[in-house]
């Protein structure tokens, strides 16, 4: 079963026929829409970035029998000549900062990794993307230019959920892959000043017809 996570970059895709359920985990009730595929909306009940229940996200797609993953993410551009509009398929992902685990209670090291064969399949459907590291912040706050400069000498695009969702996927052995659409330049990139929300979610509508015709393609040879 191919599950998909989405969020900003989704807000006008078309998806295929899905009926909304309730799906109970250890960590909290996740509302998932299940068909041909599973999805599930990242931001639940308008729920800003660093208060997402990515716990009880990835364990309701373990749930509901997903074995491949595919993650979609909004992300700003790290560098001048990474334009808007771009798709990004990382091959690696970096974040300083905190992220969830499944194993508050026993040891468990787990290796991260963004399984390679997806990478590939995404790829055959997307000729033109590009790869790079993503770069994870916590949010909800917008990076400062300094923070960009900094780590853009590493990484290529910046979001504020992937990483999570990521090495949760590698805990429960799902295999995942994540799409991140290139929204707008971060802080400092392209002479440009701190991103607006408003900006981004409309750049995200804009580009729906675009998101919809990888997503149904993505469904064609995944699902």
């Amino acid at each position: 079963m191919l599950g998909i996570i989405g969020g900003t970059a989704l807000l006008q895709a078309r998806l295929p026929p899905l009926e909304k359920i309730r799906v109970s985990t250890p960590f909290g009730p996740v509302l998932a829409h299940v068909g041909r595929i599973v999805f599930i909306s990242r931001h639940q009940h308008n729920t800003p970035p660093h208060r997402i229940n990515h716990r009880a996200h990835l364990a309701a797609m373990k749930i509901l029998g997903v074995d491949r993953l595919i993650i979609f993410g909004s992300t700003g551009s790290m560098h001048d000549n990474l334009l808007p509009g771009s798709i990004v398929i990382p091959d690696d992902y970096f974040s300083p900062w905190d992220i969830p685990t499944l194993h508050d209670n026993d040891i468990g090291h787990t290796p991260p990794s963004i399984d390679a064969a997806l990478r590939e399949e995404l790829a055959q459907i997307i000729p033109e993307r590009k790869t790079g590291t993503y770069f994870q912040t916590r949010g909800p706050r917008f990076e400062t230019q300094a923070e960009i400069a900094f780590f853009a000498k590493k990484t290529d695009v910046v979001g504020m959920t992937a990483a999570s969702e990521l090495t949760l996927a590698n805990e429960l052995d799902i295999p995942a892959a994540a799409l991140c659409t290139v929204d707008n330049y971060a802080n400092g990139i392209g002479g440009s000043s701190a991103p607006d929300y408003d900006e981004i979610v409309s750049i995200s509508k804009q580009n729906g017809d675009r998101i919809t015709a990888i997503i149904t393609k993505i469904v064609e040879k995944l699902a």
